[in-house]
């Protein structure tokens, strides 16, 4: 692995928590909420900004959960599905 990769993802542990815990626990939370929610009611766009929220609260959960852009990417996520949403 070359040494700026390496520089990298030590960088990333900081913020991030350790690799293995933040999949642990990332792919729990992913196995709980598909078994709880059928997947054809999600749309594409629904379906992956969950898992993007998911992976985040991995991280927050894992790493550092004072790192504000942890936060500002669920918000982002959020906001893209809200955007596409039919207004009632």
């Amino acid at each position: 692995m070359s040494d700026q990769i390496s520089a990298i993802l030590t960088e990333r542990a900081k913020t991030h928590g350790d690799y293995s815990d933040h999949a642990r626990i990332t792919q729990k939370l992913k196995t709980i909420f598909r078994s709880e929610v059928p997947y054809g009611k999600l749309d594409y766009c629904q379906h992956e900004a969950i898992d993007m929220i998911l992976h985040k609260i991995g991280r927050i959960a894992a790493g550092n959960p004072n790192f504000q852009d942890h936060w500002d990417d669920i918000a982002g996520y959020a906001k893209l599905v809200s955007d596409r949403c039919a207004k009632a």
